[in-house]
């Protein structure tokens, strides 16, 4: 079988994949700057005729799956495979696979990180130092910038999938108390309670929002579940933006309802006005979109990927969670 691989791969698994399938070509979407779109994909397939592919970000669109119904798989380097056409892979009985978690590490550690450098006014603090305000007077950075810690704190996971259940693993340990809502698992770590959404919001110092985006997900998180919140809680999403009503974060945050946000995802990427108007906002610590962004999980995603192409197709288990399309 002939893999082509568009996504970044390093040379261990892609040296596992040739063992495994026998031919493998390497065309990492980075190398050309952006990813593939649906014409460039199309014109690479027809040149290189591969028999599977293996890609991260590029246009996998109906038409592309349509001109070569002969894949074997697609492979998709993202824990939510939307630049997929699943329905038209799944028409054509070609299975498609995902790599959830790949990013679950990184995106725990910016939340913890990001989380203690709002809490402890960390930002405002550098800004001062560099604007040369140390004066007179030993403590003033000491009364002016004192924060909060995060030890001793409840912390509320909306959705507790791979990511949530990476952050709670670890603040467990500061210690902090740990609430989760997720209707579709429950954690066998009696460390960690099952609660109604309603009770994350209300009782949680800290809410995080860690949801995948479908149908009845989609502004799930509206201004009566904000409203909710204690006032000085702290609102964190480092998901999908469109999750969340944004209008009604703004206004809870401009009427110091809560707090306090913290927001690496938003509406439209690059940002409009309404987006900017929240990452602008006094309190608000914003990123742009890069919890998941280190290099480390393109090794994840690559073993992941690797793993379970293993199961499926040498070890005949057709079961494997990261089959996307499970109805073929």
């Amino acid at each position: 079988m002939k893999i082509l691989i568009t996504a970044p791969y390093n040379e261990k698994a892609q040296g596992e994949l040739k063992e495994l399938f026998g031919e493998i070509i390497y065309r990492e979407w980075k190398i050309k700057g952006s990813a593939y779109t649906e014409e460039e994909l199309i014109a690479l397939l027809t040149e290189e005729q591969p028999d599977a592919l293996i890609t991260e970000h590029d246009q996998v669109t109906e038409k592309v799956i349509a001109t070569f119904p002969h894949l074997k798989f697609i492979g998709v380097c993202r824990g939510t495979p939307s630049n997929v056409a699943i329905n038209k892979a799944t028409e054509l009985g070609i299975p498609v696979f995902n790599t959830p978690a790949r990013n679950a590490q990184a995106v725990a550690e910016m939340f913890i990180a990001n989380l203690i450098t709002f809490m402890r006014n960390t930002l405002a603090g550098i800004k001062w130092l560099e604007a040369k305000k140390w004066e007179a007077g030993a403590h003033a950075s000491y009364l002016q910038f004192k924060g909060h810690e995060l030890a001793g704190k409840k912390v509320g996971m909306v959705g507790f999938g791979a990511v949530g259940q990476t952050i709670a693993n670890l603040l467990q340990h500061f210690p902090t108390d740990i609430v989760y809502y997720d209707p579709y698992y429950t954690s066998e770590n009696v460390n960690f309670k099952k609660v109604s959404l309603e009770e994350v919001f209300s009782t949680a110092d800290i809410v995080g929002i860690h949801l995948p985006v479908t149908e009845q997900t989609k502004g799930m998180i509206n201004k009566d579940l904000i409203s909710k919140m204690k006032a000085d809680a702290i609102f964190v999403n480092t998901a999908r933006a469109v999750v969340v009503n944004r209008v009604d974060l703004l206004q809870a945050l401009t009427e110091g309802k809560i707090g306090g946000a913290i927001l690496d995802v938003f509406d439209h990427e690059p940002p409009d006005e309404m987006d900017y108007k929240l990452i602008h906002h006094e309190r608000v610590l914003a990123t742009p979109h890069i919890a998941g962004a280190t290099f480390e999980v393109e090794d994840h995603h690559a073993d992941i990927m690797n793993n379970c192409l293993k199961e499926f197709f040498k070890n005949g288990n057709k079961r494997i969670k990261q089959l996307v399309n499970k109805e073929i």
